[in-house]
């Protein structure tokens, strides 16, 4: 009997583990013959797939053809939509001039109104844009279109807003809270986005204030497949990952949630970003999201959902989501420590906790979790030695990173299992429960000051505690009522275990391995009873090693998982001499064609060189055959000095097609103000309580970053010390290399795509406008406005 109930708990552990990410989003596919009135995600994927043709960000040809269809499907939907167009630049000074599609569905008795959110254009240059964000886009309009035929009137004003120019600089959400006239009437706003091609939605707050009301109108919309909880976004908050969503909080003060999902990563801002790659679970679980908060959220009071009180909340099955105050942390970690001192007490007094088990405990527990961290740390450490060429996956989650997942929880597994088995002498499990408490107590006690959102961790700590009671009172404590008691830690810690390296790279890949151990751990009530734990140590080991041969032999690069590359053409202007340029760690068949390793020079080349979003600087440069390639024209149209301040207006005008302008200048430079095409940026308050823009506190030397769109020339209008001499680095950017009348290059091979987040594909100049100043004095009180070639020195 006792065999037969070790075997069910563990097959009951098992389904547990499955269900946790089964049932976190619908498995059912609305088809084509969805009723009207309901959200059709078939219907939907015909949007992705008009919007995903070709690669449309800012400035490519595809970009109006792509607009031009989002407002066509709106005037079919019955509505009158509205082309917004402006300059913006955003808080890390990039500029561009995004065309936002904005409609409004009235409202019977308007106060604040609900805002839908997604962005249509693509990442530049090469990305096909289905995931991130057609998919957005297509549940917005596929999710009015059963909404109107619902034939109901809201209450609230509903605005859509399909934004451009997010992939720049969430310049398109920037220009909306600025200028539009709509946007002071925006109560919440539900965004769409996507950081991959599948997984489940992650629903993530941005609130300026405390999120008490919030999470009580999402809990009341009743979304059928909530995935979301506290810890996710408090690290969400902590990386720089902001989406259009982070401007409406910031710069508007305005409410919302974030619908994003992040599986497949590998996906994300790649050609591989396609339709075809698109998980229709995923599309569907955004449908499940946006039609009861559609429902909610346009019939309710929405003029102020600000809070004074925060709220822990976490999903689990059946319940859907669980949440209390953040004022109960602290008497909850008192609650535990005086239970867990209490336990000790009362355990010693049964005989069935005593010191010397319990050391053994604490070094069973501290040998497990060290060797999983080591193994798991190590694991990814040989797997870049083995394939160098994962570097290149900027993303840090390799195509074959689901099997390394694995195989970091088997080695965790495996590491418990066999450590915890060279202890079967110990009699008393109470004894061995003790380290494991007593960290995990530790663990909450740091989050409850340092990372409040993970506080909720406390809830498998305490029915922890509670197990240690049952088991204090009896030596073989019924298994099934112990599972049910440790179900809650297997909810809530499971998704973080498969979920955090895909969200931070695998180079957290040790995280899987220690959290699987740390859930082990509370899982000793059940499995501390099994007789076969070295046995089951093996077998985890086994299948850990069997996931890395599978990994192996799946490992080459294909059409499905094709290897990211990058060449760039620079024409350094002040040494007339030309290079190729590549950012890859390991060059391949096609990028060979014009580099050659033996004649890298990239070390002595790098300084004010465009980066890509993770810092990777060129690591190839190889000098080229000069081409005739032409840089913008520089004309200044006012250059004069009043008091001890010089103001001076510079135009550049492209000479050639042109997608991007980056400026460099050093960082000591300071600038009374500055102003691009007409605009500034925001002033931003940083964490110390400073207050800065993106002039004034710059990244890298970068100064700003202009997209351009039909070779609109870039104005500059600067303020500064009369004693200064500004000195500009200027690279322009062409995303035509392999379309340029001046080369004759090969297609890539279809296990080849662009390589993502760097300027790639592109014929790029350099130079260097040193703007010294000439000075011709009408009067003593009066200088002339000096003409434009007469004082820019560009060191040619």
């Amino acid at each position: 009997m006792k065999k037969v109930l070790a075997v069910l708990t563990f097959v009951l552990i098992l389904v547990s583990v499955w269900y946790t990410f089964y049932g976190s989003k619908s498995q059912n596919i609305s088809g084509l013959d969805t009723p009207d009135q309901e959200f059709s995600t078939l219907r939907a994927l015909e949007h992705v797939k008009r919007i995903s043709e070709h690669p449309h960000y800012l400035g490519s040809p595809a970009h109006e053809k792509t607009k031009a269809y989002i407002v066509d499907e709106l005037k079919k939907l019955g509505l009158t939509p509205e082309i917004q167009e402006g300059f913006s630049i955003g808080d890390r000074a990039n500029l561009s001039k995004p065309q936002n599609i904005v409609a409004k569905i009235k409202g019977s008795s308007p106060d604040k109104a609900l805002l839908l959110l997604s962005h249509y254009d693509s990442n530049p240059h090469s990305s096909y844009g289905a995931s991130d964000a057609g998919s957005g886009v297509a549940t917005i309009l596929e999710g009015i279109r059963a909404y109107l035929n619902q034939n109901k009137t809201p209450k609230n004003d509903i605005i859509i807003c399909i934004s451009d120019a997010e992939e720049l600089g969430l310049n398109g959400a920037d220009l909306f809270v600025s200028e539009h006239a709509w946007a002071k009437d925006v109560g919440l706003v539900l965004n769409f986005e996507a950081r991959g091609s599948g997984g489940s939605s992650y629903m993530l707050m941005e609130t300026n204030s405390k999120n008490g009301k919030m999470i009580d109108e999402f809990i009341k919309a009743d979304p059928e497949f909530p995935v979301t909880n506290s810890l996710a976004y408090s690290i969400y908050k902590l990386l720089p990952n902001d989406t259009d969503l982070t401007v409406f909080r910031k710069h508007g003060d305005i409410e919302g949630f974030n619908f994003a999902f992040i599986d497949d990563h590998f996906d994300y801002h790649t050609a591989n970003d396609t339709w075809q790659n698109l998980d229709l679970n995923t599309l569907q679980h955004q449908g499940s999201y946006l039609m009861p908060l559609l429902d909610h959220f346009s019939e309710t009071d929405i003029s102020n959902l600000k809070s004074d009180e925060d709220f822990l909340y976490f999903n689990v099955p059946v319940f859907k989501i669980v949440k209390y105050p953040f004022g109960w942390i602290y008497p909850m970690l008192a609650i535990a420590i005086l239970l867990f001192i209490g336990l000790i007490v009362y355990g010693r007094a049964r005989y069935r906790i005593n010191s010397s088990e319990v050391r053994s405990g604490f070094l069973a527990f501290i040998i497990a979790l060290g060797l999983a961290g080591v193994l798991g740390f190590g694991l990814w450490k040989v797997i870049l030695i083995i394939y160098p060429e994962y570097n290149d996956i900027l993303h840090g989650f390799p195509y074959m990173g689901y099997y390394y997942i694995a195989a970091a929880v088997l080695i965790g597994i495996a590491a418990f299992f066999k450590v915890y088995s060279i202890f079967d002498k110990v009699e008393e499990l109470p004894s061995i429960l003790i380290a494991p408490l007593f960290f995990w107590i530790v663990i909450c006690g740091a989050a409850a000051f340092y990372l409040k959102g993970a506080s909720y961790f406390i809830i498998p700590v305490l029915l922890a505690l509670v197990s240690q009671f049952v088991l204090i009172n009896q030596k073989r404590p019924f298994p099934i009522l112990m599972l049910i008691l440790c179900l809650p830690s297997i909810f809530i810690l499971v998704p973080f275990i498969a979920s955090f390296p895909v969200a931070l790279g695998l180079k957290i890949l040790f995280v899987s391995s220690v959290l699987t151990v740390l859930l082990c751990t509370l899982l000793l009530p059940v499995i501390g009873f099994y007789s076969k734990r070295s046995m089951l140590g093996n077998i985890a080991f086994i299948l850990a090693v069997i996931f890395l041969v599978s990994s192996h032999f799946d490992a080459d690069f294909d059409s499905e998982k094709p290897k990211p590359n990058s060449l760039v053409y620079v024409v350094h202007q002040d040494t007339n001499k030309a290079y190729w340029g590549s950012y890859d760690y390991v060059l391949d068949t096609w990028t060979k064609n014009y580099i050659d390793p033996a004649k890298n020079i990239a070390e002595d080349w790098n300084q004010n060189t465009i980066e890509s979003k993770y810092n990777d600087a060129f690591n190839f440069i190889n000098e080229a055959p000069l081409k005739e390639i032409k840089s913008a024209l520089a004309e200044t149209s006012i250059d004069t000095i009043q008091g001890d301040t010089r103001y001076i207006d510079i135009c550049l005008r492209p000479q050639r097609n042109i997608n991007r302008i980056d400026l460099f200048m050093d960082k000591s430079f300071n600038f009374k103000s500055l102003q691009a095409n007409g605009v500034s940026p925001k002033d931003v308050t940083d964490t110390d309580g400073s207050t800065y823009n993106a002039f004034t506190k710059r990244w890298n030397n970068r100064l700003l970053t202009y997209y351009v769109k039909d070779n609109e020339p870039l104005e500059l209008r600067m303020k500064f010390h009369k004693d200064s001499i500004p000195e500009l680095v200027l690279y322009e950017s062409s995303y035509d290399l392999l379309e340029n009348d001046l080369f004759s290059m090969p297609k890539r091979t279809e296990n080849m795509i662009p390589k993502p987040f760097v300027v790639n594909d592109a014929v790029m100049t350099k130079k260097t406008l040193r703007l010294e100043y000439v000075e011709k004095i009408i009067d003593s009180t009066t200088l002339e406005i000096v003409p434009s070639e007469n004082n820019l020195n560009t060191d040619e």
